[in-house]
């Protein structure tokens, strides 16, 4: 499902978004330079083709292994875009082949230089196109509308859409997103209630709004992203949506199952480098993940200049980590001794930030070492219904044997 929040103070702007997709849909984050194109170059998004510009700005997006969109990214002037599932009443024209909410958050960055010229970009796209396709690679019938939030080192505005209809709203002060439509007259007319209350976006939103009122930097930010509920330090497993009530969404729904698979918090504020700095995770789960500091002007050349497999490949990053995610899992009170390490890195790097190579090297290394110092038979203490569906998506990801076992405790 997604959420995505903005702090906007006399410091300047913070932005932090979940991305919930999938359990085995690899994300990675990936730079894409400032481009010239041709008179009458066109660009092949998911699902169709539109117009190409004159000049793409240079982005790093958090990208589904199998979309030419985002989930999130920045660009090099500092706009950064979170993108939300929303689910609406609109009738007519699904907008099959169209394009989807990804698909117009990456042309937002590419084409955008204020966050005002990305919702200028977003909008001429989705009134010209409309949005439809499949949004899940899993699930090809599953679709959405999309709503964005859109910052730049000056302020933010949310974008809500409904088919080729939107409504905007300037952000003042603290605000946040999630999956289900909120500004004031256009939610009345085109929210579907019933999806978003088995999204449980209300819940949600509820503590996420509460987080950003009270951010004062990246560390509050990412704490947010962490957040298992109230009084909660992991999951808690519903039958109906698995662990969806709060924003470290954990799959194990029998009605629906998402799982929070890349995490980005953005520092926009004065005295970070141009384009702002970005504390991501390139993996799943971010209450066992590392967030780790890239800039503009550095290369991520961490892992293969490929888009991942939909199946495990220990090249790269993100399945690298779910070796991590998927044991500690099974009873995290007993297998997250690891996190006070974590939580001494991240403090160091957020004081002194490294380069993102250093960084990502670094958080490699310490990957390698927490899996390697985990129990090799662990029981399984999680729901039947959860345990089940893990070990399915694991067998299907071909992951290794040491992930695949379902012990009852």
């Amino acid at each position: 499902m997604c959420d995505t929040l903005v702090t906007i103070s006399r410091d300047g702007v913070l932005l932090a978004k979940n991305s919930d997709r999938d359990p085995d849909e690899a994300q990675q984050v990936r730079r894409h330079a400032a481009a010239e194109h041709a008179d009458g170059a066109v660009v092949r998004t998911t699902w169709s083709q539109v117009p190409q510009v004159p000049r793409t700005h240079a982005v790093v997006l958090s990208q589904p292994w199998w979309m030419w969109g985002a989930e999130m990214g920045a660009n090099e002037h500092g706009v950064v875009i979170g993108n939300e599932a929303v689910f609406t009443r609109r009738t007519g024209d699904r907008g099959d082949g169209a394009l989807l909410g990804m698909d117009l958050l990456r042309p937002g960055l590419e084409r955008g230089a204020t966050r005002h010229e990305a919702v200028e970009a977003i909008v001429g796209l989705l009134e010209e196109h409309g949005q439809g396709g499949a949004c899940s690679h899993e699930h090809p019938r599953f679709t959405y509308d999309s709503s964005f939030l859109v910052a730049d080192p000056d302020g933010a505005v949310l974008l809500e859409t409904a088919g080729r209809h939107w409504a905007t709203e300037e952000v003042s002060g603290a605000r946040s997103i999630s999956n289900g439509l909120t500004i004031p007259g256009f939610a009345e007319v085109y929210a579907d209630p019933l999806r978003g209350r088995v999204a449980a976006c209300a819940v949600r939103q509820a503590r996420t709004t509460g987080a950003a009122r009270a951010a004062t930097g990246p560390a509050d930010l990412v704490a947010a992203l962490r957040d298992h509920g109230e009084g909660a330090r992991w999951p808690s497993y519903s039958p109906v949506n698995g662990a969806l009530s709060a924003p470290c969404a954990h799959a194990g729904g029998l009605v629906t199952s998402t799982q929070t698979t890349g995490s980005w918090v953005a520092d926009l504020r004065a005295g970070t480098p141009p384009g702002g700095r970005h504390w991501v995770t390139g993996s799943s789960a971010p209450c066992v993940s590392l967030f780790k500091p890239v800039t503009f002007g550095e290369d991520l050349d961490h892992e293969p200049d490929r888009a991942a497999p939909e199946r495990f490949d220990p090249d790269f990053l993100w399945w690298r980590q779910e070796l991590l995610h998927r044991t500690v899992m099974r009873d995290p009170e007993r297998l997250g001794g690891f996190l006070t390490e974590r939580d001494a890195v991240e403090q160091r790097w957020l004081a002194d930030p490294p380069s993102a190579a250093e960084a990502f090297a670094e958080g490699d290394r310490l990957g390698e070492r927490w899996v390697r110092d985990l129990p090799a038979h662990v029981a399984d203490r999680r729901p039947w219904w959860v345990r089940r569906q893990w070990a399915r998506w694991s067998t299907r990801a071909a992951l290794p044997a040491g992930t695949l076992e379902v012990e009852r405790s």
